[in-house]
C-alpha cells in the first residue's frame, strides 16, 4: 500500500501526538484522527498542500508528488530557455543599435552612462566563454621582446606594434628579405647597457654632447629657487590637462614642509612626482625652444625624458611605506608616476603602475559616489581625480591593446561638474570661457570623448568572434565578406563619438580659417586666438588632437596590405558598389592626415606643444599609419596627400627631436621609409610579391616578428624580367632592409625601456637628476 497523507483536521484545536487535549485547549466533542506529524506537514506543503481548511478532503498520493516534481522541473526548464533567449535578444539588439550621446546640458550619472555599459566580455582576450556557455575566439595580438631581457610582452590588435607587424610583413615579402630576431630589438639605451647596474660602453674618443653644467647629468638635488622654477610649469601645464590636484592645498602643503629649516624640506612623495615631471617637460620645452643647443637630442647623453628620475625614484621609496594605509595623495602620486613613466617611454612600467593605482583607488572607494557629509569641494576633487584614472587607463590600454582593468559596471561614481559654482570651488584661478565653459570644461568633455571611444573600440573587438572564427590560421583579412560586414559595424558605432563632437561647446575648439571646421578632415589652416591664454590654447589643441589621433586606431584595421592587382580604384560615382572596408581606411588616413597637418603647424609657428611627449607619440603613431597607408593603397587618390603628410610627419618629429632623442630617431626612420614606400610604389603591379598576412604574425616562440617562407637565394635572380619581386641591386636592398629594421626598433624604443637605471646605474642617495 501508498502512505496516504491527509490534511490538517477543520476543527483546528491543537491535540497532542497520544490523541489527548493539551491543557488549556477546549476539547470537542467528538474525537478526530491523529493530526499528521510536523516534518510530514512540511513535506506536503513542498508538494502542493496548502495551509487553509478548506481542502481536508483531498489525498495526496506518492506517485501524485512524483508528477508535481516532474512538473515543476520541466517548467523550471522551459523559463531558464526563455530568460537565455531573452538575454540572447538584447544582446544583439544592443550591439546593432547606435547608442545615443547625452546632450551636454545635462552631466552625465551612472544611469545615464547605461548607454556606454560596454559588452560581457569588454576586450580581445583570446578564447573566452561567454555567458551562454560557448567559447570565443578573439582577435589576437603579437608577442615582442621590448626590452634587453628575452622575455615577451604581450599587445594586442589595436596597438601600433600589431600594426607595424603586418606593415614589416609586407615589406619584407616585397623586398624578399627574411627578418632575424637581432633586428627585432629595441633601438634605445637599454641596448648599450649589460644590465641595470652596469656602465655604458663608450668609445675612449668619443665626445660627450652634454654640456658640463647641464642639470640632467648634476650630483646633487634641486635647491629651493630651482625647486620653485619647475613647480611653476605644473600650474601651466599638467594642471590643466590632468586635473587631479587643488592648487591651493598644494601650496600649503608645500609651505608646510619648510616649516623649522631653510635649507631642505621634509620628504614628500608628492612633491618629488610632482617636480620630476616638470623637470621632465621643462628640460625638454627648453631645449626645443633653444636654437644653442646641439641639433637633436641623443638618447645616451642629454635626452630630456629621463629628468627628474632621481625625484621619481625617491617618491617611490616614500610610496612603499603606504601600501598598507593609502591615502588620496597615494592616488594622486601614482597618477603622476604613471605620466612620467610613459613620457620616459617605460610603457610596461606605466602599465603595472595604473593597475596598482585602479586597485588604490577603489580601497579608497572613489569609483563610488562621495559621503553625503563631505564638503563640495572635496567631492568635486574626487571625482575628477577617479575620472582622470580611468581616463588614463582607458587610454593606455586602447594603445596597448590590453584588457581593460576598470569597467563603468564596477563605478557609480558621476562625471565631475564645470560650471562656475564648481569652479570657484576648485582651488585655481581661471577666467571663464564663456557663459557656460569654465577651465573645468575640458575635462568633463574630453572624459566624455574616451568614455564614447572606449564605448565604440569594446564593441568592435567584442564584435569578432561573431563575424569570424579563425579557422585554419586565417585572419579576417582573409575574408572580405566579413571585412564588409565588419566595417559597416564599425560605421554605425562611430555615431557615437560623432556625437560627441556636436556638444563640444565653441570655447573648446580651435577656429580655422577659409571657412574650415573643427574636429573635421578638411585639413584647413589654424585660426590661433592671438590673446588666448596658453593653457586655453593648449587645451584646445589637445582635444583635438587626441579625437583624431584615437579615431584614426579605430579605424586602423582595416588598412589591407595585398596585391595591387586586388586593390580597387577609390569610391567614384560610376562605382557606387565601393568597399566598406576601403571607405573606413581612407577615413584612417583622412585623421592621421588632420592630425599631422595641425602639429606641423602648431611646432613650426608656435610653442603652445613644444616638448609635450604625448603629442609626439601621437605624431609618431600617425606617421607609421601614414606609412602604411601608402603602401596598402598607392594607386588611391589620397596617396599623394597622404605622401606630403608623411614629409609634414618628418618635419614634426624632427622639431620634437630638439628635446626628445627617440623622436629625432623617429624622424630619421620615418625618412627613411618614405624612400622604401616610394621605391616600392613606383614598381609595375606585376613586380609586387603577393603576401599572406594571416602567417606573418608572430607567436611567442617564433624567431622572429614577421615569419617569411624561406627560400633558396640561390635561385633569385634579380634582373630577370620574369622575377616577381622588385629589382633593386644588393646595395639598395641592404638599406632598405636595415631602414625595415629600424622601424621595429623605433616602435619599441617609443613603447619601453627595459629600467629606469639606464643612464645613470650608480643610484644612491645623493645623486640627482
Amino acid at each position: 500500500m501508498f502512505t496516504t497523507f491527509l490534511g490538517p483536521s477543520p476543527s483546528g484545536s491543537p491535540r497532542s501526538r497520544s490523541g489527548h487535549s493539551i491543557p488549556g485547549s477546549v476539547s470537542p466533542e467528538a474525537p478526530h484522527p491523529p493530526r499528521p506529524r510536523q516534518k510530514r506537514s512540511q513535506v506536503t506543503r513542498a508538494w502542493g498542500g496548502q495551509c487553509s481548511n478548506d481542502r481536508t478532503s483531498e489525498v495526496r498520493t506518492l506517485p501524485h508528488a512524483f508528477r508535481e516534481i516532474e512538473r515543476l522541473r520541466q517548467r523550471n526548464q522551459e523559463l531558464e530557455k526563455e530568460l537565455q533567449e531573452e538575454r540572447n535578444r538584447n544582446r544583439n539588439k544592443n550591439q546593432s543599435a547606435p547608442p545615443a550621446v547625452a546632450s551636454n546640458s545635462q552631466l552625465l550619472t551612472p544611469p545615464s552612462l547605461s548607454w556606454l555599459s560596454p559588452p560581457a566580455i569588454t576586450g580581445p582576450l583570446g578564447s573566452v566563454v561567454d555567458d551562454g556557455g560557448s567559447t570565443k575566439k578573439y582577435w589576437e595580438g603579437i608577442y615582442s621582446c621590448t626590452a634587453r631581457s628575452p622575455s615577451k610582452t604581450w599587445y594586442g590588435p589595436s596597438s601600433l606594434l600589431y600594426f607595424i607587424s603586418r606593415l614589416n610583413t609586407f615589406l619584407a615579402s616585397t623586398l624578399q628579405q627574411h627578418l632575424p630576431e637581432r633586428y627585432m630589438q629595441p633601438n634605445s639605451a637599454s641596448r648599450l647597457l649589460d644590465g641595470p647596474n652596469s656602465p655604458p660602453e663608450r668609445n675612449s674618443d668619443e665626445r660627450d654632447l652634454a654640456p658640463p653644467d647641464d642639470p640632467l647629468k648634476a650630483k646633487e638635488y634641486l635647491t629651493p629657487t630651482q625647486e620653485e622654477y619647475f613647480l611653476d610649469f605644473y600650474w601651466q601645464s599638467y594642471h590643466t590637462s590632468l586635473l587631479i590636484l587643488d592648487e591651493d592645498d598644494f601650496k600649503q602643503h608645500y609651505k608646510s614642509l619648510w616649516t623649522g629649516s631653510k635649507k631642505s624640506r621634509k620628504p614628500s612623495a608628492l612633491v618629488d612626482i610632482v617636480i620630476a615631471l616638470c623637470m621632465q617637460y621643462g628640460m625638454a620645452r627648453g631645449r626645443g625652444n633653444n636654437c644653442q643647443t646641439p641639433r637633436t637630442a641623443d638618447v645616451d647623453t642629454n635626452d630630456a625624458t629621463l629628468a627628474g628620475r632621481w625625484h621619481y625614484c625617491r617618491c617611490q621609496n616614500l610610496l612603499a611605506c603606504e601600501l598598507e594605509s593609502p591615502t588620496i595623495s597615494t592616488v594622486q602620486c601614482n597618477i603622476l608616476s604613471v605620466i612620467w613613466l610613459c613620457c620616459a617611454s617605460f610603457q610596461n612600467m606605466a602599465d603595472s603602475t595604473l593597475a596598482l593605482t585602479a586597485r588604490t583607488a577603489q580601497m579608497l572607494g572613489l569609483h563610488l559616489p562621495p559621503p553625503e557629509d563631505m564638503p563640495q569641494r572635496e567631492k568635486e576633487m574626487r571625482k575628477r581625480l577617479w575620472w582622470s584614472l580611468y581616463v588614463l587607463e582607458t587610454k593606455t590600454s586602447m594603445k596597448l591593446g590590453r584588457p581593460f582593468l576598470l569597467h563603468l559596471s564596477h563605478a557609480t561614481c558621476g562625471l565631475p561638474g564645470d560650471d562656475h559654482e564648481v569652479a570657484a570651488l576648485s582651488g585655481s584661478n581661471f577666467a571663464p570661457l564663456g557663459d557656460n565653459t569654465t577651465w573645468l570644461s575640458w575635462n568633463l568633455h574630453n572624459t566624455k570623448l574616451v568614455l564614447a571611444v572606449r564605448n565604440v573600440y569594446t564593441a568592435f573587438y567584442d564584435k569578432y568572434p561573431d563575424l569570424f572564427n579563425g579557422g585554419d590560421g586565417q585572419t579576417i583579412y582573409d575574408a572580405p565578406l566579413a571585412m564588409e560586414t565588419y566595417a559597416d559595424f564599425l560605421i554605425t558605432r562611430m555615431k557615437t563619438v560623432e556625437n560627441w563632437v556636436n556638444d563640444v561647446p565653441q570655447a573648446l575648439k580651435t577656429q580655422r580659417k577659409n571657412h574650415g571646421t573643427p574636429f573635421s578632415t578638411d585639413r584647413s589652416p589654424l585660426d590661433i586666438e592671438q590673446f588666448a591664454p596658453l593653457w586655453v590654447q593648449r587645451q584646445r589643441l589637445l582635444l583635438e588632437l587626441l579625437y583624431h589621433n584615437l579615431c584614426t586606431n579605430l579605424y586602423r584595421p582595416f588598412i589591407h596590405f595585398r596585391p595591387e592587382s586586388s586593390i580597387s580604384l577609390p569610391p567614384s560615382p560610376a562605382s557606387p558598389r565601393s568597399s566598406l572596408a576601403e571607405s573606413c581606411a581612407y577615413k584612417c588616413a583622412g585623421h592621421a592626415m588632420a592630425f599631422t597637418q595641425i602639429m606641423r603647424q602648431i611646432l613650426s609657428t608656435t610653442d603652445i606643444l613644444a616638448g609635450w611627449h604625448e603629442a609626439f607619440q601621437w605624431q609618431w603613431n600617425c606617421a607609421m599609419t601614414l606609412i602604411g597607408f601608402v603602401l596598402a593603397y598607392p594607386r588611391c587618390k589620397l596617396v599623394q596627400d597622404a605622401r606630403d603628410a608623411i614629409n609634414a610627419s618628418i618635419e614634426a618629429l624632427g622639431i620634437f627631436g630638439n628635446s626628445f632623442g627617440v623622436a629625432a630617431s623617429a624622424a630619421n626612420l620615418v625618412r627613411g621609409l618614405s624612400v622604401t614606400v616610394d621605391h616600392i610604389v613606383a614598381q609595375p603591379e606585376s613586380r609586387v610579391r603577393p603576401v599572406d598576412e594571416a602567417r606573418g604574425l608572430m607567436a611567442p616562440d617564433d624567431s622572429s616578428m614577421a615569419m617569411m617562407p624561406q627560400r633558396d637565394h640561390s635561385a633569385m635572380v634579380m634582373g630577370q624580367p620574369d622575377s616577381i619581386f622588385p629589382e633593386f641591386d644588393e646595395e639598395t636592398i641592404a638599406a632598405m632592409q636595415e631602414i625595415l629594421a629600424g622601424s621595429m626598433d623605433m616602435a619599441f624604443a617609443v613603447d619601453g625601456y627595459s629600467s629606469t637605471n639606464i643612464l645613470w646605474p650608480s643610484m644612491n642617495t645623493t645623486g640627482i637628476d
